[in-house]
């Protein structure tokens, strides 16, 4: 049957394998940011009545089920396209189709989050310059370092993943001094159990995990790299798994110490959405000062947009697997020097397009981030889907090991579900939209003779 990479009888373009376990691990970390909770700790804050530690406490949960999915699959199918190749592999070229169409959605739209919070990271510290021109440099310069191959932008991110770290760790350092010193400004729990001005909800809180399952989703990225990874797919399955475990552990701790510092309370950060976007810089700063606050306004601007890079490169690799596939237009399935040059150029296009359009509104950020995570969350049921569908329908390894691949990936996929039923109207609402483009799409292309059949890619 058709795989991934003889669908013509041409032969494939194929990407350069330079990269080891530690190059991935720099693209995941990248990708998720070790201070994400930056960007959107005021909107979560406020989500959740103030259990914003929790929030990321569930948000790691939920997303190991994904994290051990996408694990078992590029052991099956190491190549480039993640969701798209693996829901082929176990479902069917059909939800193969729909598998990568979400997930693009996401994939182009998440970088133009990153983009954003570098944005307003620089316009906090240049307010002279409006917020949307320092997005628009960001996604120029970041563009330019992927066109010039995934080697090169790897070696620059390793450098801002250093100062990143090292400026998480001056926050964790700072903030545990000024809490011992002076005491907290809220309740002791109440990063996990809610701040009393508004009394603890699960509904709230799983509709902020909603929102907060966006930071945790450049470790699926990782996926996308399995053909540039010498090695093995072991090495793209491990630094899946560490660098989710990595990032939660981060996510909590910031989280929490930056909640008990808040100047200001949930129900204040509900009722006045402005707060928000600054929410984490206004706890820094009014308790340790503005030489921290501009600290991590650098390094969020800085790490944001290498982020976004990330992000930019794994929608690329996403958008030249499906055109491999002739899923979109084979153009934009060349490759020049190992690099998906055509694709990349129209993951930044709409990127750039997304980010400077949320830049100039003042409700830029809350639009981009309610509907940004769910075309992943249906990508990642698909995920765990494909998982049971290849290791138990089709047996294709043996027989199953159920708690592998029956009982996790079936909790995985609750989790999803449940996380998606929570999300804003307006995230289903485009969620849904999308969707129904993409089964239009596939309709469109079933008769098509140049596509592989819907037996099931590697059947």
């Amino acid at each position: 049957m058709a795989s991934v990479t003889d669908s013509s009888a041409a032969a494939p373009a194929t990407l350069r394998r330079s990269l080891g376990f530690r190059d991935l691990v720099v693209y995941g970390l990248l990708f998720i940011a070790p201070m994400a909770p930056v960007g959107v700790f005021g909107t979560l804050d406020a989500k959740s009545h103030g259990a914003v530690a929790l929030v990321y406490l569930c948000a790691t949960v939920a997303m190991a089920f994904t994290a051990f999915s996408y694990a078992q699959m590029v052991r099956v199918a190491p190549q480039a396209g993640s969701v798209f190749t693996y829901a082929r592999k176990g479902l069917g070229e059909g939800a193969g189709l729909i598998a990568g169409w979400m997930a693009m959605l996401d994939y182009l739209l998440i970088p133009a989050v990153a983009y954003l919070f570098s944005g307003i990271a620089m316009n906090a510290l240049v307010p002279e310059v409006s917020r949307w021109v320092w997005t628009a440099l960001a996604v120029v310069i970041t563009t330019l370092l992927n066109l010039w191959g995934v080697r090169a932008a790897a070696r620059v991110g390793l450098a801002v993943l250093a100062m990143e770290i090292l400026v998480l760790l001056v926050f964790l350092v700072a903030a545990v001094t000024v809490l011992v010193q002076g005491g907290a400004r809220r309740g002791w729990l109440s990063p996990l159990t809610g701040d009393g001005s508004l009394g603890f909800s699960t509904a709230a809180v799983l509709g902020a995990v909603s929102v907060a399952v966006l930071s945790y989703l450049g470790f699926d990225a990782i996926a996308s790299f399995a053909e540039e990874v010498t090695g093995g797919s072991e090495r793209v399955a491990r630094a899946v798994l560490f660098c989710l475990a990595l990032a939660g552990v981060l996510f909590v701790a910031q989280s929490y110490l930056a909640a008990l510092l808040m100047p200001v309370s949930a129900a204040e950060l509900a009722a006045e959405p402005a707060l928000q976007g600054p929410a984490f810089y206004d706890a820094v700063e009014s308790a340790a000062g503005a030489w921290l606050h501009d600290l991590v306004a650098v390094s969020k601007a800085i790490g944001a947009a290498f982020a976004a890079l990330a992000g930019q490169a794994a929608a690329g690799r996403l958008v030249f697997a499906m055109a491999r596939e002739r899923r979109l237009p084979r153009v934009l399935a060349r490759v020049s020097g190992g690099t998906p040059r055509p694709a990349l150029l129209v993951a930044a296009t709409i990127t750039l397009v997304a980010a400077v359009w949320a830049a100039r509104r003042d409700d830029g950020l809350d639009q981009l981030v309610s509907v940004v995570d769910v075309g992943a969350l249906v990508a990642f049921t698909l995920l765990h889907a494909s998982v049971v569908g290849w290791f138990v329908v089709k047996r294709r390894e043996g027989p199953p090991v159920w708690w592998k691949h029956l009982v996790m990936p079936v909790l995985g996929a609750a989790v999803t579900v449940a996380v998606i039923f929570e999300a804003s109207w307006t995230a289903q609402l485009v969620g849904a939209v999308w969707l129904a483009v993409g089964l239009g799409v596939l309709l469109v292309q079933r008769g098509r003779r140049d596509l592989p059949a819907d037996t099931g890619a590697g059947a």
